[in-house]
């Protein structure tokens, strides 16, 4: 063996052993006749000291090592004497009275500190991913996501699930993103996909009679990445037999609750998890994902303004668009400036603007407030009274400010749901310290895509609708609300899920719906509707991001410092110089021929 300890495993009880280290300079400072070395692994730190008159070879040999080298040394543990101990590391009361040393392995100049504190690019990082990974933040993360999964699995497995893996090379079946696909070599001009998501192998395996299933499934999408989306994600899946909707999440709240509890024990999880409608989501926070740990609620003014004399709102209200508005309290004293910085925040996000209304603080009530009290580019536009029928609205008071949005209802709603997050964010009203889950329910079954004018299914085509909706189907689909469902936490969907439909002609009307020809349908879902008529048991379950709960337990803002390896914003993976080209050879055996774009 290498070591009989590990860096940062020795205490004061040890003092007085012999003991073997083994690990990468981290650190060194000569002083004469004494050179010191900080010694990094896995676990931590450890001082070790080399000196001259008890160790002559030693100690000429460390004078030439150099960052990352890797050795091994052996030597006594000491305490350290008194006011030089560092209190800020595990081992800082010891260091290591070195008598041997050995150079297992030298290292070019690193293109970076391994330290947590980095100023680098991203795109470095990645490229000596390797190096990155030393760093004991990303250690933590990767010690974090391994201890996430291995409290999913012991909770699954008592709730009698099995782990069953399911295929990685699979027919194209669209479900959203674009599928990564791959040339087979036997069967010429012929290809697999990579799984956008294991969906109808497990319910195959519900239908197969496996009662309950999970996997860690490897799930791939080629679509445009975000800082909590990468082109290939972990999610943990799973599916239950003979159950309804309350059952499912009766499970996710379970599992949730042990993964935070295992792995980080100082946050609070309210429970039971409530449960909101997607209507009451969108009606007070303007969006299917709230962040509940804050207020700040989002008021409708439409009918208030629509015959207010000011032309914006009137048009917007004619229009069947929405005014809505959130009230930003103790801010009426913003500057000019940093009102300009949340119209440009909000420009981003789609609106064409906002409009400030500040309540001066030195009224007592806001019956008292008069119109210089008002400071707003609407006040010489809008009466007074109307002015105070907005605040009441919104239940702002003198010394609040007043954030106001109109345009189309889905533009308003997203911008004002951002707006929301980052004046909660600006203010700290949301604690960090505090994990608030949601189950977001009753969501419609369809939405309409005005890119292909037709529906769209609102999570996938396999979601079956509230039983007493059925009906709708025929006469008003957009009316029809599915047993969906969304897991939330603090802002972030961290997964779908639903009951599904286990009827072959409410499957196929669902599919009819959203413009699937019967032959399509046969092509690419023909395998599950034969299934389907072989006794389908009722069966639900979801698909939860993994990579996303490790990111938001690690206190992390990007999935990337969660996967060991992960690509680029660009989809590039920069260690391996991923994507790349292939041999002609290797073209000609996939009977493949490469085409510039526009040939």
């Amino acid at each position: 063996m290498y070591r009989d300890m590990t860096c940062g495993q020795p205490r004061q009880s040890d003092s007085g052993k012999t003991i073997t280290l083994s690990g990468w300079v981290h650190r060194r400072r000569d002083h004469g006749g004494l050179t010191f070395i900080d010694l990094r692994d896995f676990s931590g730190l450890m001082q070790v000291v080399f000196n001259e008159d008890s160790a002559p070879e030693a100690h000429a040999l460390a004078g030439d090592l150099r960052s990352e080298w890797v050795i091994q040394v052996k030597g006594t543990v000491q305490e350290r004497r008194v006011g030089a101990d560092n209190p800020d590391l595990p081992t800082g009361t010891v260091e290591i009275i070195a008598s041997e040393l050995t150079v297992l392995n030298r290292s070019e100049t690193p293109p970076f500190e391994v330290e947590d504190d980095l100023n680098v690019a991203d795109e470095t990082r990645l490229r000596y991913r390797f190096m990155d990974l030393r760093r004991p933040r990303m250690y933590r993360n990767m010690k974090l996501r391994h201890d996430v999964i291995q409290a999913a699995r012991n909770y699954m497995v008592g709730e009698d699930f099995l782990e069953i893996e399911t295929p990685i090379l699979l027919k194209s079946t669209p479900e959203g993103a674009r599928d990564y696909v791959v040339p087979s070599r036997v069967h010429p001009g012929s290809f697999y996909a990579l799984p956008q998501s294991p969906q109808q192998l497990k319910q195959l395996l519900m239908v197969s009679g496996m009662d309950r299933y999970f996997q860690f499934a490897h799930c791939f999408r080629d679509e445009d990445l975000r800082a909590d989306r990468q082109p290939e994600h972990t999610q943990i899946d799973f599916e239950m037999s003979f159950v309804e909707q309350e059952d499912v999440l009766q499970i996710l709240e379970g599992l949730y609750t042990a993964m935070v509890r295992e792995t980080r024990p100082d946050l609070e999880v309210p429970t039971p998890f409530p449960r909101m409608t997607y209507a009451e989501a969108i009606e007070r926070y303007g969006s299917d994902k709230p962040d509940v740990r804050f207020g700040m609620e989002v008021s409708r003014l439409t009918d208030i303004v629509a015959d207010s004399g000011f032309g914006v709102f009137e048009s917007v209200a004619a229009a069947g668009g929405a005014v809505r508005a959130i009230v930003a309290p103790g801010c009426a004293d913003y500057t000019r400036r940093q009102t300009d910085e949340l119209i440009e925040f909000v420009k981003s996000s789609g609106a064409q603007g906002l409009i400030p209304m500040h309540i001066a603080a030195e009224a007592d009530s806001l019956e008292e407030v008069t119109l210089e009290d008002i400071r707003s580019p609407i006040r010489n536009h809008v009466s007074l009274e109307t002015l105070k029928e907005m605040a009441r609205t919104t239940d702002a008071e003198p010394g609040d400010l007043m954030l106001i949005i109109a345009g189309p209802e889905q533009v308003v709603n997203v911008a004002i749901s951002n707006l929301r997050v980052e004046m909660g964010r600006r203010l700290g009203l949301a604690d960090p310290g505090v994990f608030n889950f949601l189950f977001v329910v009753d969501f419609p079954l369809f939405e309409w895509d005005d890119d292909r004018d037709g529906w769209a299914a609102m999570h996938h085509v396999f979601s079956s609708p509230r039983p007493q909706d059925v009906g709708m189907l025929d006469s008003d689909p957009g009316a029809v609300l599915g047993q969906l469902y969304d897991l939330v936490l603090n802002g972030v969907e961290l997964g779908s899920g639903s009951i599904r439909i286990v009827d072959r002609a409410i499957q196929e009307k669902v599919f009819e719906l959203i413009g699937h020809s019967p032959e399509q349908v046969e092509e690419r879902f023909g395998h599950l509707l034969r299934a389907f008529q072989y006794g389908a048991p009722p069966h639900g379950g979801m698909g939860l991001g993994l990579d996303r709960i490790v990111m938001l337990l690690a206190g992390e803002d990007n999935i990337r410092e969660v996967i060991a390896f992960p690509k680029t914003q660009a989809a590039v993976d920069p260690l391996f110089e991923a994507p790349g080209a292939i041999t002609d050879e290797q073209l000609e055996e996939l009977s493949i021929r490469v085409v510039e774009s526009g040939g």
